[in-house]
């Protein structure tokens, strides 16, 4: 069932929201040659902590880490590690989902490290431009499947595939709600969005071929072609006459 979110639980979405955005900021400066995923982990627990929220990620179904981060061919859910370590050229994933007092936010960025190809930022760009495609299109009244179909065919035209078996979501109370959100659909189809829903829409494109495939460790889901991946995302809330991105700071687009 989709929930509608008072005024006072997006006020708290929203506490979570600023310890999101921290992350991003103080991680964004240490993608340099030579840190660990691990490292870069552990600074972004310290980030959550002094905002006094707690991870979503550390701990879901044995989840090691407190964020996600995937690199190069690595679509979602890479696990940090000491052995995994960046390169200048490397595209990197922070998949980061923090709570406030029992509410959550989550958003993901894709950032370059060092100088990076055209091709890598190409992909990188069109990513992140397809969440806004989609986004635009947000208001009461409209259907889920607008939003869906905006990312697939904005993807699709630039040359790119999305991934079928891993959707974005809706969220609050817990990190995984109702609806959930693939990256592809039909205009006219799906649940009508309503003032108060809050989403988590989340691209998650392959430049290469849609099929991937999960390691050993039950997490890692790298693109089976082992060309390079992107993901973007951000919590979305639906308000009256159209929505309000709470993991974004103003004029970061």
């Amino acid at each position: 069932m989709i929930t509608a979110k008072s005024t006072r639980e997006i006020a708290l979405m929203k506490v979570a929201a600023e310890a999101v955005m921290d992350v991003f900021d103080t991680l964004k400066a240490q993608l340099k040659n030579g840190i660990t995923t691990l490292e870069l982990d552990e600074l972004a627990g310290e980030v959550m902590k002094k905002h006094d929220c707690v991870s979503g990620s550390k701990g879901y179904y044995g989840y090691p880490g407190y964020i996600c981060i995937s690199v190069n061919d690595t679509l979602i859910h890479g696990i940090p590690s000491s052995k995994i370590v960046l390169h200048d050229g490397d595209i990197v994933s922070l998949d980061v989902v923090a709570a406030y007092k029992g509410y959550y936010a989550d958003a993901t960025r894709t950032f370059p490290v060092g100088v990076i190809t055209e091709r890598a930022q190409r992909l990188i760009d069109v990513t992140k431009q397809s969440f806004f495609e989609a986004v635009k299109l947000i208001k009461p009244g409209v259907h889920l499947g607008d939003i869906c179909n905006a990312i697939q065919e904005y993807n699709e035209n630039h040359g790119y595939s999305l991934a079928r078996d891993f959707t974005g979501h809706g969220i609050g109370k817990h990190m995984h709600e109702d609806p959930s959100i693939p990256n592809y659909g039909k205009k006219g189809t799906g649940p009508i969005l309503e003032e108060g829903m809050c989403l988590a829409i989340e691209p998650m494109v392959l430049e290469g071929k849609k099929e991937v495939r999960i390691l050993g460790d039950g997490w890692t889901v790298k693109s089976r072609d082992g060309k390079l991946t992107s993901h973007y995302e951000n919590t979305v809330v639906v308000t009256k006459d159209g929505y309000e991105i709470i993991t974004m700071r103003e004029g970061e687009k």
